[in-house]
């Protein structure tokens, strides 16, 4: 299969035909090889137009929402960066292309230990990824210019909003099973400005400050 013809089907009809006009992020999602994060079973398909189940239970978003987030996050390549959910790697492969460093936090090891492999495979040297409960963020590197949620919690956690610089940007999906909006947070001082950006459906976000696994 010609996956770079794939990909390039992929950009123009699902970005450029809708509102993904940041000319970086559509050059990182033309870089950067989708069906090497997806199970090798289903790389036939992993420039469809909708999400993949990946180990774990876990899945790998849609390639236009993983688009649209980092859009919203208005990456301009000097940024530190923090992740919550790294799953196989793809959203932080396509963040490390647009920022200077990405931190990318898993709660499931074996997920983690994959998507490290997948990262360093593919030369992308500027993530980390390190396992632990990304509900409470990562004070260690903290405060970021942007940080991205890739599960749905039913409120936007605490830490995480104080992990953002001033100016900072916070993209996460929050609701429950019947419904979710992805949100983007903006921090100006003290304050916290949020917008809608449209409906969605992720994974529950699972940790201290979210979900409580079943």
């Amino acid at each position: 299969m010609d996956f770079d013809a794939k990909r390039r089907e992929m950009v123009d009809t699902q970005l450029r035909a809708r509102d993904i006009v940041d000319p970086k992020v559509i050059k990182a999602m033309l870089e950067v090889p989708r069906h090497e994060f997806v199970p090798p079973e289903l790389r036939d398909v992993a420039y469809g137009d909708f999400p993949l189940p990946i180990e774990e239970a876990q899945t790998i978003s849609q390639p236009y929402i993983v688009a649209l987030m980092t859009q919203e996050l208005e990456l301009k390549g000097e940024e530190k960066v923090l992740e919550v959910g790294t799953g196989s790697g793809y959203q932080a492969a396509i963040i490390s292309r647009l920022a200077k460093t990405v931190y990318s936090m898993e709660r499931i090891p074996r997920l983690a230990e994959e998507a490290e492999k997948n990262l360093k495979k593919l030369c992308y040297m500027n993530v980390n990824v390190i396992v632990g409960d990304g509900t409470l963020g990562l004070k260690k590197y903290a405060p970021y210019d942007a940080i991205i949620v890739t599960a749905a919690c039913y409120k936007i956690p605490e830490a995480l909003k104080s992990q953002l610089k001033d100016g900072g940007r916070l993209v996460i999906p929050v609701g429950d099973d019947w419904g979710q909006a992805l949100v983007k947070i903006t921090r100006s001082g003290k304050e916290f400005i949020d917008r809608k950006i449209c409906d969605c459906a992720f994974v529950p976000l699972i940790g201290e400050d979210g979900w409580k696994e079943k």
